[in-house]
């Protein structure tokens, strides 16, 4: 492994691994999200009359109010050093974003020594297609994050090309998911990654990409473009 590749690595192994640390708002948005998430799952089937929920429909409506006029939050010092736009995306990430109530969310572990990315999760009810069978757009979308993250062996990171997942069986909801997501090779820019999915000791799915190897101010451009149509400009 060349210096750059264990630099790049390391970085982000080690964002990874502060991840689970969270202290101030941070750990309150983590647990605000827990809620809705939990808020979420059952919504769609609940019981509950509809009196109810007409009457946590307005309390919904001003907390959102409130958090839009709050404005975005500014990255701080405290943010981990990935990339522009991307320091805190282990929050808001919709896949493994511990502040996104969307997210699962994901678990991923970075094997350094195995070289591949190990992920957990448990997709609920919201994510259901077929009854009691996790959608296979939200299969996708996970093996997408996997694989990404996968291109971390390559030594810089790699923006989604292509993308292929072969369904082997259903996969079903409400267990968890054990993902393993491998880089496989690079030729020139493009990078060629491969995972898998186990679901209760059977393997449900596999799935291959080829990323785009990009750097830094790939997202540095994406951050700029962002705050411009927000009306922000970079400090």
């Amino acid at each position: 492994m060349s210096k750059r590749e264990s630099s790049h690595l390391e970085r982000v192994a080690r964002a990874r691994n502060a991840a689970p640390q969270a202290t101030g708002a941070w750990s309150a948005k983590r647990d605000l999200a827990a809620a809705l998430r939990e808020l979420l799952s059952h919504l769609p089937n609940t019981a509950a009359p509809e009196s109810e929920m007409r009457a946590l429909e307005p309390i919904v409506r001003e907390a959102a109010a409130r958090f839009a006029a709050a404005g975005r939050a500014e990255v701080t010092g405290d943010a981990l050093p990935l990339f522009p736009g991307m320091e805190h995306f282990h929050d808001t990430g919709p896949l493994v974003g511990l502040s996104n109530p969307v997210a699962p969310p994901l678990e991923l572990r970075i094997d350094v020594e195995a070289r591949v990315v190990r992920g957990r999760g448990r997709f609920g009810s919201a994510y259901e297609g077929a009854p009691g069978i996790l959608h296979g757009g939200f299969l996708a979308a996970a093996f997408d994050e996997i694989l990404g993250m996968a291109t971390v062996f390559s030594g810089g990171p790699g923006m989604t090309r292509e993308l292929s997942v072969r369904y082997l069986r259903p996969t079903p909801i409400d267990v968890d998911l054990e993902f393993e997501g491998r880089f496989d090779r690079a030729e020139g820019r493009r990078i060629f990654v491969s995972s898998e999915v186990v679901a209760a000791g059977v393997r449900t799915a596999l799935a291959s990409g080829v990323f785009t190897s990009v750097g830094g101010e790939k997202f540095e451009a994406f951050d700029q473009a962002r705050r411009e149509r927000q009306g922000k400009r970079p400090t």
